[in-house]
């Protein structure tokens, strides 16, 4: 539900996403309401799974293998759908992060835009975990 990360660090990323007419959230050439949610959260993570796949000194962590939950969705509003062949830009700022070896819980307010139109605005809680193989 990503194609580019354009920025990253480690409070904020900013990506885009083409809306295919394959995608799985397509209905009615319209991009769906868990489609957008789903971008979001997939936006959201890769600021905190950022260090489960990159060490202290930026090299990557080729075994890497993570699974990440929604735990909460607070204060969303969808304005928009965007349609078929659009690209939503999706923005997304760190409020707070717990971190443990094996997991981190993360809340983070996050905003798509088609353009300058508001699609969605909410704050998400992830659970990132690495994953038992």
């Amino acid at each position: 539900m990503v194609d580019i990360i354009s920025e990253i660090s480690h409070e904020q990323v900013k990506t885009s996403f083409l809306i295919d007419a394959a995608d799985v959230f397509v209905q009615d050439n319209r991009f769906q309401e868990a489609g957008l949610i789903e971008n979001a959260a997939q936006t959201c993570s890769a600021i905190v799974g950022q260090t489960y796949f990159f060490d202290e000194d930026q090299k990557e962590i080729k075994d890497a293998n993570l699974l990440g939950f929604i735990s909460s969705i607070k204060n969303l509003k969808i304005h928009q759908l965007p349609k078929v062949g659009d690209t939503i830009v999706t923005e997304a700022k760190l409020t707070s992060k717990f971190n443990t070896p094996a997991y981190s819980i993360c809340t983070m307010t996050v905003v798509t835009f088609l353009g300058t139109i508001t699609l969605l605005n909410a704050e998400i809680n992830l659970l990132l975990q690495k994953a038992v193989t």
